[in-house]
C-alpha cells in the first residue's frame, strides 16, 4: 500500500483457525491484547513491523502470506465488481464490504472467482478457452506480480557479477563458461531463423540470435543462467502454485525465470533508487540498465517489497486488434488491466499511430477512479519468413493521486479533466458515448424513429 500499512486480518485469522487458537491464546503467544488481536482480523488495525517479526518468529509464518492472497484482490477490486448494476439495489457500502471480507474471506474469494468466471464468459472470454493462461495469470496476480527470494538471489547474484566484470553481458557470459562450461554463440538468422535462444548441450552452447540487439541478447543470456542458478527459488514458486496442467507448470516457470532474468538486469535495490531519483524516467531507465522498453515498464509493476516498494505501476500489452498478449495489474489493481475489455478512447491504442514515441493521458473511469498512464510501440526484432514484424503497444499507468512523483507527468494537471473511458463498450454504462460499438449487458435499448442521437445505441439508465 501506498502509505507503507499492512491489513491482512484474513490471513491472520486463518493462521489462528489453522493453529487452533482462540483470540487469547494467540494474543498471548504475540504479546498483545486479544481486543486488538480483534481490531486486526477486522482490518481496523494494521500490522507493525514489529508484530510481523513476532508472527514469523512464533508461528514459522512466511510474510508473503500477509499480503499475497487478499480474498478477491482486496476491497478495491471487490468494490469494482458490486458497482456492477446487477447490485445496484443492495447499497453495499464500505463498512459493510469491510465486515465481510474479514469475517468470511473465503466466501469473498468465492464470490469474486464465481463473478469474473461469468462475467469473462458474457464477453466471450471464458477461461476455458485457455484455461493454462489464465491459471498463470491468477498466480502472478495472487503474487501481485513480486517475488521476495527471487527479488533477494537476483540481486545477490548482480552483485557477485559486478565484482568480476564491467558490463554485465560479458560478466554473464564469463559466468556461464567458468561455472557451467557453457560458451556463448552468437548465429546469423538464417542458421537459425525461427528460434532467438537455443541450449545445444552437445556443443556445450547457448546459441543466440545476431537480430538480438544488446538488451535482449544480456536478457536471453540472464534468461539461461536463471535456469541454473535459481534453480531452487524457481521449482519452489512452481511446486507452491499447484497447477496442476504441465502446460500451466511450464508457463508459470517460464514466467518467474524471465522475472529473475530481470532483476539480474535491474536489481531491486538499485533500479528502486533510480526511479525515484529519476522520477522514473523510463528512458533514462533503459539507458542506465541497458534494458528495452518493455523490460523497464515491466519491471515497475514489480517493485512491492516490504520496507521499501516503489509506485504501484501497471502494464499492458495489446496489438493493433486491442487483444492482451500481457497484462500486469501489481499492486495497482487497475481495472484498465484486469477487465475484460478496453475503451478505444484509451490513448494506447493511438500510440501506434505515433511509433517509438511516448503518448500520455489522464483518464477518468466509472467508478472514480482516476489514471495517469503512458503508452509506447515496440516491435520484435525479427521478422517471420513472410516478412511480418510483430507490432505492439505497451501501456503503463499509476493512480493519479501518485503521478506527481513521475517526471513524464509534468505539466500535466492532474486534478483536473480527464478523458472519460470504461472497460469495454459490453461493460460500460455512459450514456451518449459516440464511440460506442455496442450497448452494454443488461441494459434495454431505447428507440425513437424520431430521434437520432450521438450513438445508435441508447440504452435505459440507472
Amino acid at each position: 500500500m501506498a502509505d507503507g500499512k499492512i491489513f491482512a486480518g484474513h490471513a491472520v485469522r486463518r493462521l489462528r483457525r489453522t493453529t487452533g487458537l482462540t483470540q487469547q491464546a494467540m494474543a498471548e503467544a504475540l504479546d498483545i491484547s486479544a481486543s486488538y488481536l480483534n481490531l486486526i482480523e477486522r482490518n481496523q488495525r494494521p500490522l507493525t513491523a514489529a508484530l510481523m517479526l513476532r508472527l514469523g518468529d512464533r508461528f514459522d509464518l512466511d510474510p508473503r502470506m500477509l499480503t499475497a492472497d487478499e480474498p478477491g484482490g482486496g476491497a478495491d477490486a471487490m468494490r469494482r465488481r458490486l458497482a456492477d448494476p446487477l447490485f445496484a439495489d443492495l447499497g453495499i457500502d464500505r463498512a459493510e464490504l469491510a465486515e465481510w471480507l474479514a469475517a468470511a474471506p473465503g466466501g469473498a474469494e468465492a464470490f469474486a472467482r464465481a463473478f469474473d468466471r461469468l462475467r469473462d464468459a458474457g464477453a466471450g472470454l471464458a477461461e476455458e478457452e485457455n484455461g493454462a493462461l489464465a491459471a498463470v495469470r491468477r498466480e502472478t496476480e495472487r503474487w501481485r506480480n513480486h517475488y521476495p527470494d527471487l527479488d533477494a538471489a537476483a540481486e545477490a547474484l548482480a552483485d557477485e557479477l559486478r565484482l568480476g566484470a564491467g558490463d554485465l553481458y560479458g560478466a554473464i557470459v564469463d559466468r556461464l563458461r567458468v561455472k557451467h562450461q557453457l560458451a556463448i554463440r552468437i548465429l546469423p538468422v538464417d542458421a537459425m531463423p525461427d528460434r532467438l535462444r537455443r541450449l545445444d548441450l552437445h556443443a556445450r552452447q547457448v546459441q543466440l540470435s545476431e537480430m538480438l540487439d544488446p538488451a535482449s541478447r544480456t536478457f536471453q543470456a540472464a534468461f539461461q543462467l536463471a535456469q541454473l542458478e535459481a534453480r531452487a527459488e524457481i521449482e519452489a514458486l512452481v511446486a507452491g502454485a499447484a497447477f496442476g496442467d504441465r502446460v500451466a507448470e511450464r508457463l508459470f516457470r517460464r514466467t518467474v525465470t524471465s522475472y529473475f532474468a530481470a532483476g539480474l538486469m535491474m536489481p531491486y535495490g538499485r533500479f528502486l533508487r533510480a526511479c525515484e531519483a529519476t522520477g522514473y524516467d523510463l528512458e533514462l531507465l533503459q539507458r542506465r540498465f541497458g534494458a528495452g522498453f518493455e523490460m523497464v515498464a515491466h519491471r515497475l509493476t514489480t517493485l512491492q517489497r516490504v520496507g521499501a516498494r516503489g509506485l504501484p505501476f501497471f502494464m499492458i500489452r495489446i496489438d493493433r486488434a486491442g487483444q492482451a498478449s500481457k497484462r500486469y495489474a501489481g499492486a495497482s489493481a487497475s481495472p484498465l488491466v484486469t477487465a475484460p475489455g478496453r475503451c478505444p478512447l484509451w490513448n494506447v491504442h493511438h500510440a501506434f499511430d505515433r511509433p517509438g514515441e511516448i503518448v500520455r493521458q489522464l483518464v477518468a473511469l466509472e467508478d472514480g477512479g482516476r489514471w495517469f498512464t503512458l503508452a509506447r510501440t515496440v516491435r520484435s526484432q525479427v521478422r517471420s519468413p513472410q516478412g511480418i514484424r510483430a507490432e505492439f503497444a505497451i501501456g503503463i499507468g499509476v493512480a493519479a493521486e501518485h503521478a506527481a512523483a513521475v517526471v513524464h507527468a509534468r505539466g500535466v494537471d492532474l486534478a483536473g479533466a480527464a478523458v472519460p473511458v470504461g472497460m469495454g463498450c459490453r461493460r460500460c454504462t455512459r450514456l451518449d458515448c459516440p464511440q460506442r460499438a455496442e450497448p452494454p449487458i443488461g441494459r434495454a435499448l431505447l428507440l425513437n424513429d424520431r430521434e437520432r442521437g450521438l450513438t445508435p445505441f441508447v440504452f435505459a439508465g440507472d
